[in-house]
């Protein structure tokens, strides 16, 4: 009988939303081919193939969600569970080893010795004999006779040894290899068999003799129950133990998250305790703590950066903000008609010009700072701070004629000369004017001032090593300025004025120039107090090195009678060309 193949199983049917409608049996069935599976396997297939992975996956969550503690733990409780169990099964086999030799011994000795002695005996095939723990047998045609066995209470407790029928050639085959059998009572004997003949009928015999196991294995039981139980305190011991050492040894970490958790609270002055370099922990905490402090050191420049830029906005829209409204006035005086007079036209938009001058120099003194903070490149060459000086002189003496002002030499006594430095002289310009202008702006009129030039060594600041500069000192002898001011002369729009009066002078950013040129040009500016009373401004610019002539002579200014000591307004130096014209563009 033949059976025809009915073809591919059609797919059991897509399961129905509860909503769908059910087919009725008026429908009737399709006669299209039904899908295939695919190569990949049905998708009950493909859902039971994914379980396994579903299910390793679950567990690897669960695992990287254990704190580390937990971790540490758990793995060393897993190992030493493991060692445990390793170090016991390995001690009670070979204790069962040992033992169970110690019996094949007994065996091979006093067990055949036994035996021999009895088949040496006019009757041996009788069960007679002293108390004993063997048990003996012959086997003779099938048969097998006792010779000896223990005593009836140790044949009670552990039955009779099931003997083989073995024949002759097989107690032969085995060659005293010691065997185990099972009793009635399911306890086990270990049996040695020899080849022997009956010396009455001389027929082939298998004598065999056995020792009960039961003894061993109690012994095993009462020493895998020890153990077990001192594994099981060994290793509740070793959980207490390995968990206080690991939060012990954790500790920092909690330390170190602490301090994180306070850092980022808003406590920028926490620091993870230190603890010795030489561990893993030390080391992540140096390395944090050094982290902290950058990030510290980054949130207060960033602080203060804000603070200055919203004082900076501040302050320039407040600038701004009075010539703007002058103009804005102004204009609309114009537009109502209020001018009625041509004097009255030409005062307005002279008052327009001045506050659109005024406002245009702020806006120049905003692009300078803007480039100077850019640290955009300057033309660098050789300036002669002598010369710069000089012209100072004339254009403070061209502000005020009544003012006595001279050069004078760097340090008392001495002679003034050449001062060479490498920089931008526009720039180096800019400083001297905006310091002469400070004077005429803020001390008495005819009040004396010197300018004093030279060079000097500069002591190593910042990291960076000193060197010669060449130093240019403006001195005057006004009121002077309250230490508490002199600290913030240098901010942008910081004035001594609170009112920012236009007598009182500038938008305050003259000072803040000085000090963004000069240190665009890796100076120095500060200021001191002037013996006898006033102010000095001391400027240092890194000097230049010789520069070399024609027959290997230093090059030296051109000009150097230009340095001399002005005591009178008629000695004083001409202007210089190409020098910025100077102004009161700077405030205390």
């Amino acid at each position: 009988m033949t059976v025809r193949d009915p073809g591919p199983v059609p797919p059991p049917p897509a399961r129905r939303p509860a909503t769908a409608p059910t087919p009725t049996d008026e429908q009737a069935p399709t006669n299209e081919p039904a899908p295939t599976s695919e190569p990949g396997g049905s998708a009950a297939g493909r859902a039971t193939d994914g379980a396994e992975p579903g299910v390793v996956g679950e567990a690897v969550r669960w695992w990287s969600g254990v704190p580390l503690v937990g971790r540490l733990l758990g793995i060393s409780t897993v190992l030493l569970l493991v060692g445990l169990v390793l170090a016991g099964v390995t001690a009670t086999w070979l204790v069962q080893r040992t033992l169970v030799d110690q019996v094949d011994d007994k065996l091979a000795t006093e067990g055949v010795q036994l035996v021999t002695t009895y088949r040496t005996q006019d009757e041996p095939w009788e069960s007679q004999g002293p108390p004993t723990d063997y048990y003996g047998a012959a086997v003779e045609t099938g048969v097998v006779h006792t010779l000896f066995s223990p005593r009836a209470s140790v044949l009670a407790k552990r039955g009779t040894p099931s003997l083989p029928r073995m024949t002759y050639a097989e107690a032969e085959e085995r060659g005293g290899e010691p065997f185990t059998v099972t009793s009635d009572r399911g306890s086990d004997w270990r049996v040695v068999a020899l080849p022997a003949t009956n010396t009455f009928t001389n027929e082939p015999v298998a004598l065999m003799v056995a020792l009960p196991l039961a003894d061993i294995d109690d012994t095993i039981q009462l020493m895998a129950l020890v153990l077990v139980t001192s594994g099981a305190v060994i290793l509740l011991a070793g959980a207490l133990v390995g968990w206080w050492a690991v939060r012990r040894s954790l500790r920092p970490l909690t330390q170190i998250e602490q301090t994180a958790a306070a850092f980022a609270a808003g406590d920028f002055s926490q620091r993870v305790p230190p603890a010795p370099v030489s561990t893993e922990v030390g080391r992540l905490g140096a390395a944090l703590n050094g982290m902290l402090a950058q990030i510290e050191e980054a949130f207060a420049v960033r602080t203060a950066s804000e603070a200055r830029m919203r004082r900076f906005v501040a302050d320039a829209s407040h600038e701004l903000r009075t010539p703007l409204a002058a103009i804005r006035g102004y204009g609309e005086l114009y537009r109502m008609g209020a001018l009625t007079t041509k004097d009255q036209v030409d005062d307005t938009f002279g008052r327009i010009e001045s506050s659109a001058t005024r406002m245009g120099r702020l806006v120049e003194d905003l692009l300078s700072l803007a480039r100077l903070d850019e640290q955009r490149p300057m033309r660098r060459t050789q300036v002669d701070l002598t010369v710069v000086a000089a012209d100072a002189v004339s254009d403070l003496h061209a502000l005020d004629p009544s003012r006595s002002t001279r050069i004078v030499p760097l340090t008392p006594g001495g002679v003034t000369g050449p001062t060479t430095v490498d920089g931008d002289e526009a720039r180096l310009r800019q400083v001297v004017a905006n310091l002469v202008g400070n004077v005429a702006q803020h001390t008495p009129a005819g009040s004396p001032v010197e300018i004093a030039v030279g060079l000097a060594h500069a002591d190593a600041r910042d990291g960076a090593p000193g060197g010669p500069v060449g130093v240019i000192e403006v001195r005057d002898h006004g009121p002077g300025i309250d230490p508490e001011h002199a600290a913030r002369v240098f901010e942008r729009f910081y004035r001594v004025d609170a009112s920012r009066g236009r007598s009182s002078g500038g938008a305050g950013l003259g000072m803040a120039i000085v000090a963004a040129i000069v240190d665009a040009h890796d100076g120095h500016v500060r200021l001191s107090a002037t013996p006898g009373g006033g102010t000095t401004v001391r400027v240092e610019i890194p000097a230049a090195p010789p520069r070399p002539g024609r027959g290997g002579a230093t090059h030296e200014s051109p000009d150097p009678q230009r340095a001399a000591t002005d005591d009178s307004p008629g000695d004083s130096p001409g202007d210089a060309p190409g020098a910025p014209p100077t102004g009161a563009h700077i405030g205390r």
